[in-house]
Formats: C-alpha cells, structure tokens, sequence
C-alpha cells in the first residue's frame, strides 16, 4: 500500500512583494502548501497574489493568509505553532534603501530586529524547519566590487544596516542552535511586479508614459550608481535552492554584470525608440545622504554548490520591464474606454 505523504509547507513573510508573489508561485507549482503573513489595513494589498487565490472553501486549496507583523513576537510563536512549516522564508522588510534614510527607526524594526523574533519563535516553538532570511547586496555598501560571501561588510544606509543584522543574527542562530538557516544574499533583481518608486520600475513606467503621451519628464538622482540587475523569478528559485541543499550555508545570488542608472536608462528608452536625454531631469532630492557608487556580485559558490545560473541579464530585463508597463497602460486605456461606452 503506498503512502499518502502530505504536501510541504511553507510559510512565506512579505508574501504580497514582488519577491513573494513569484516565490509563491513557484512553491505552489511545485505542489506545496503555502501560507503567507500579510499585515491588517483598511485597504487589501494583495494585487500581486490575487491571481493564485482559489476559492477558500473549495477542497484543494494550497494558498492561506494570515494577519500578523513581524513586530509582533507572540503572532509569530502562534502562527508557527499552528501552521509547522517546514520552510520558512522571512522576505518581510522597509526594502526601499532612500525611504530607510526618512524612516530610520521603522526599518530597523521591521527588517532588522522583525528576523530575529522569527528565529526566536521558530526556537521557542521547537519547530525543526528550514529558514531563509533575506539578506541585500547593500550589505556591502562602499566595499568595491566584486562582492561575494567573503567580502567585507560596509553598510552605508539605514536599511543596510538592519540587514546586516538580520544576516548576523541568522548566522548566530544556525551557529549556536544547529538550526538550517541560510541568508540570501541577492544583489539588484527586478520585474514587472517591482514597486514603482523603485527606481527600474520608475523608469520603465516613465518610458510606457512618455512613449504614450502621457508624460514629459522623468527626475532622477545619481544616474552613475553601478548595479548588478538581475530577474526577480530567477532569484526565488535560488532562495528554493538553497532550502533543498544538504547543508546550511549563506550565498551571493547575481548575474556578475554591471550597469549604471544611465545604462538602464538608455536600454529602456531606446527600446521604444526615444532619446532619454531629451526627458530626464535631475533633483537632488533622489540623492542618498551616503550613496553606495558600485555593487556587482560574484555568485561562484551558487553556481557551483547549487547549480544556479542567471538567464536574464540587464537588457532583456529592461525590455521585459517596458514591454509590461506599456501593454498595462493599453489595459487601462482600453478599460477606460469600456466603462465611458457603457455609461
């Protein structure tokens, strides 16, 4: 007689970013169990998962959400306790590095000292599952590029800082209480479903705009930071990796490429057919008190340990990013036009 083994389960914080929602997808693809912690508000914020939803009562279902906040320790012990995960994914953050120089206190909260109850509710739980925390090339900070798992730690933000935190914390739990936690150390990773004041979205979405009429300047900041982009679903099937390998260890995700603002601005521009030089404007307001001038990853150890190898570079993505952001402003028109008809 052959056993019915239940589905994994995964327990996803910050479920409804743009790295949640293609983790998600990829978790229930792979035919797990996956719950999600989303924060109470006046306001669903659930646009990037609401496509995964089935309906709650049918039988099947694989997709829950829960309310908690991971300022709230004792949520997280109940949440555990209930739930038993065996992989958990801690993506839950204040993520945009200029809005942690205005809100300081709120990211160490929330990116920062937020890991560290969730490790400490795992522990007190006894719960004996696989934990990934998120961690951020901004750890790196001025430390010159090529950055890997080895190279010197020099934060130069808020934000940087509460994950070099949360990354130490990981290491100290894995360390001190033999628990299978690894950090993800991703450089750079976009997508369509990236916020749009995130700077590659807020370009390709003033080029979608521009190209449309709809819009005559784009502001920008330093245009000379140097990054290593990569494609956001790439990235959460190296945080699965990670989970699936035999032993615990922390790993640079990256494409090992380097473009500045200005490149990306000029791949995204000319993609339509426009000269950038003729829209974008600069405001000093977009500069960072301390700025990190060059991030560029060297994801060896990935490669080798895990098998993972970017596909998508820097171009393509821009192109992928436009294409997405011209054919929504084309959905909107054409939804416009339909409820004006209809009326």
């Amino acid at each position: 007689m052959v056993e019915n083994k239940s589905p994994k389960k995964a327990l996803i914080t910050g479920i409804t970013g743009q790295d949640g929602s293609y983790l998600a997808e990829l978790l229930l693809e792979k035919g797990y169990e996956v719950h999600g912690i989303i924060r109470r508000a006046s306001t669903f914020n659930t646009a990037r998962i609401d496509h995964l939803f089935s309906d709650p009562h049918e039988e099947g279902t694989k997709l829950f959400l829960h309310y908690g906040d991971l300022s709230d320790g004792s949520r997280l012990v109940t949440l555990l306790e209930s739930i038993r995960p065996d992989e958990v994914y801690n993506l839950a953050a204040q993520s945009h590095v200029r809005v942690s120089f205005d809100e300081p206190e709120y990211t160490g909260n929330s990116t920062g000292l937020g890991s560290i109850r969730l490790l400490e509710a795992i522990r007190m739980v006894g719960l004996d599952c696989r934990y990934y925390q998120a961690s951020s090339s901004e750890m790196f900070g001025a430390t010159p590029p090529p950055q890997n798992e080895d190279t010197v730690f020099y934060p130069r933000s808020p934000y940087g800082a509460a994950k070099l935190y949360s990354y130490w914390v990981t290491r100290n739990y894995r360390e001190g209480y033999g628990m299978f936690a690894v950090n993800g150390i991703l450089f750079n990773h976009e997508s369509p479903r990236r916020g749009e004041t995130f700077v590659t979205r807020k370009i390709t979405r003033a080029v979608a705009r521009i190209k449309a009429g709809m819009q005559d300047e784009l502001f920008m900041g330093n245009l000379d930071a140097v990054r290593d982009w990569g494609y956001a679903p790439e990235y959460v099937e190296a945080m699965w990796m990670m989970l699936q390998h035999d032993t615990p260890d922390d790993y640079v995700v990256s494409t090992g490429t380097d473009y500045t603002v200005r490149d990306f601005l000029q791949l995204s521009f000319e993609h339509v057919g426009l000269d950038w030089e003729k829209y974008v404007k600069f405001d000093e307001r977009y500069l960072r008190p301390t700025e990190v001038d060059a991030l560029v990853g060297d994801s060896s150890r990935a490669r080798n340990a895990l098998g993972w190898v970017p596909k998508v570079l820097t171009p393509e993505l821009a192109q992928i990013m436009v294409d997405s952001d011209i054919k929504a402003l084309e959905a909107e028109g054409t939804h416009y036009i339909d409820k004006v008809v209809k009326k």
